[in-house]
């Protein structure tokens, strides 16, 4: 490949990957932002306004994944991730803006679509794009931008949240203070806007579009939806999907970013360290996606998925033994920062990178779109279930059945995920799809 085109590629991979950004931010963002805009809100004791509040965006991430496979198989990848930049640059500024509760969580809910529509679509584009041999690298920049933004989300909250020890300190938080942390995705977000523009079509789309004509292409779209992919011949690439997109969640990981307080509070941290303790992950979720970027071509998909769900399933049998028995302090801060580290190096980036992979191009978009769904269902019962959880069987038998699921998705991917690295997109097709007269052919796990 010439340096030229090897740029251009990274250069629109890039663009791309600022939609992942904008999805870490915005999904971290509303944690720091929450004990101020409660007070200016008058919710802080009305668990049930607090819940609205927090679930808001996530019921648009659904909303959002939902329409966005089919429309990009309908429309194009490139406008949808232009859609996507629109929704999060008006919902920065509206979740800032408005002085009304309701108002607030509509502008939520926008930025909430924006994040599904970004998290199914910046992956499949960059795997479009990609040449074979470093697609699984491309697509995992996708997830490095998720990380930079949660990172940047937990030091803007950091840096803008005054000591709330001083009168005057706590109410410019609470008048000012969670605007601004909604306000600073702004600048991000009108630059994903601008260079959306600057980026071509999904070359898959446009030969898609080419073969079918362009009247012919929206009646193929429309064919191209549940239907088609409720085929026998695409139901193990389905379910394989579907397993890993929700496995993704229920690995248990994403609860240190969601209920950080209660996890560093339980593990005898008071506020000052809980903060520190929430960058610290942070800085290891970073570390350790770069490292998913050289090893993902080197080592494989499939070998590094088995890392993931097996590591995990260890660390958090040893931490629920640790709350078992009262275990506090850098011990406890190790464990969860191995575990970010085993999540950001395996699951977190290769999970989207095999959601790009094994569907083929003609139902690659709405497959996506249902896959997405699936992960953002799971995040949602992930985060509802957690305080439950938490509540009936103590920190210990949480952490303990997270480390249940890990070890059973171990099985299940041990016998069913096949390696895709160094294959291109048409000869995972012909490997992975299985003709509804042959039923029993099965993938290599090779």
């Amino acid at each position: 490949m010439q340096d030229s085109n090897r740029r251009f590629i990274y250069f629109i991979c890039l663009v791309s990957a600022m939609g992942g950004l904008l999805f870490g931010y915005d999904w971290v963002v509303i944690g720091g932002a929450k004990p101020f805009y409660e007070l200016y809100f008058g919710i802080g004791d009305s668990p049930l306004m607090q819940g609205v509040a927090m679930t808001t965006a996530l019921v648009g991430c659904l909303a959002g994944a939902m329409v966005a496979g089919a429309a990009a198989d309908r429309y194009g990848r490139k406008p949808l991730l232009t859609v996507a930049a629109v929704l999060f640059t008006v919902s920065a500024i509206a979740t800032g803006m408005f002085n009304d509760f309701t108002l607030f969580n509509v502008a939520r809910f926008v930025g909430g679509i924006g994040i599904g529509v970004a998290s199914a679509l910046s992956p499949v584009y960059i795997a479009e794009v990609s040449p074979k041999e470093i697609r699984g690298r491309m697509v995992s920049m996708n997830q490095m931008a998720i990380v930079i933004g949660i990172l940047a989300a937990q030091i803007v909250n950091m840096l803008l949240a005054k000591d709330t020890g001083v009168a005057e300190s706590q109410a410019w938080n609470r008048e000012w203070g969670w605007r601004w942390m909604f306000w600073a995705e702004t600048l991000p977000a009108a630059l994903f806007l601008v260079m959306s523009f600057m980026i071509p079509e999904s070359p898959v789309f446009l030969q898609l579009k080419k073969a079918k004509g362009s009247d012919r292409m929206k009646e193929r779209s429309e064919q191209a939806g549940l239907k088609e992919l409720l085929q026998p011949k695409y139901s193990r690439m389905l379910l394989l999907g579907l397993i890993v997109a929700v496995f993704q969640q229920w690995c248990g990981t994403n609860v240190i970013f969601n209920y950080a307080q209660e996890i560093f509070t339980g593990a005898g941290f008071d506020v000052d360290g809980m903060f520190i303790n929430i960058v610290i992950t942070g800085i290891a979720n970073v570390i350790f996606t770069l490292v998913a970027l050289y090893v993902i071509e080197r080592w494989g998909r499939r070998t590094l998925i088995l890392i993931g769900a097996g590591g995990l399933g260890l660390i958090y049998l040893t931490l629920g033994t640790c709350y078992y028995m009262q275990v506090t302090g850098v011990m406890m801060v190790a464990l969860v920062v191995a575990a970010i580290s085993v999540y950001a190096m395996t699951l977190g980036p290769v999970t989207w990178t095999l959601l790009a992979e094994i569907f083929p191009n003609r139902i690659r978009g709405v497959a996506m779109g249902v896959c997405t769904f699936a992960l953002w269902v799971g995040c949602c019962t992930l985060t509802f279930s957690f305080p439950s959880m938490n509540a009936s069987l103590g920190s210990s038998g949480t952490f303990w059945a997270y480390s249940l699921i890990c070890v059973s998705a171990f099985v299940y991917l041990w016998r069913n995920c096949p390696e895709t690295k160094g294959k291109s997109l048409e000869e995972l097709e012909k490997e992975l799809v299985t003709p509804s007269d042959l039923p029993e052919e099965r993938p290599q796990n090779s």
